[in-house]
């Protein structure tokens, strides 16, 4: 039984590999195959649409490692927006909760409805953001 808890438990990272296998048979079938290709444009039997799929459909010289560990990975993903952030919501609690115990030995109860007319502002300013239409939907 797993008890809730504030604090973030690193959990271990999983190397994924997605074997690449030398086939020659394979090899020797897109050989030939570039082979008649190269024919028929020299002959000019092939029309340019035909060499723009066989152009899609051919196989891609280099290694499917490259960059995955910079673009898409799942292991590290960054926010999509500032309040997205896990780490920025739990300092923004820490601060509000320093924040106010300080401000409750220092000022007394008032400090609640201090917070509390912040909270509200700050609450509003959001709503009022998240209803402005962005320059990308226009």
């Amino acid at each position: 039984m797993k008890f809730p808890s504030i604090f973030r438990v690193n959990q271990p990272r999983r190397f994924q590999i997605n074997p690449r296998h030398y086939d020659p048979v394979k090899e020797e079938i897109q050989n030939r195959t570039e082979d008649i290709r190269r024919d028929l444009e020299a002959r000019g039997l092939l029309t340019p649409e035909e060499k723009e799929l066989d152009r899609q459909l051919s196989y891609r010289h280099g290694s499917a490692i490259r960059g995955a560990f910079t673009q898409g990975s799942p292991i590290k993903k960054q926010p999509s927006g500032l309040l997205q952030s896990a780490g920025l919501m739990r300092t923004i609690i820490f601060v509000l909760l320093v924040g106010g115990f300080a401000g409750y030995l220092y000022l007394g109860p008032d400090i609640l409805y201090y917070l509390l007319y912040l909270g509200v502002a700050i609450a509003l300013l959001i709503g009022l953001f998240k209803l402005k239409p962005s320059k990308k939907n226009e």
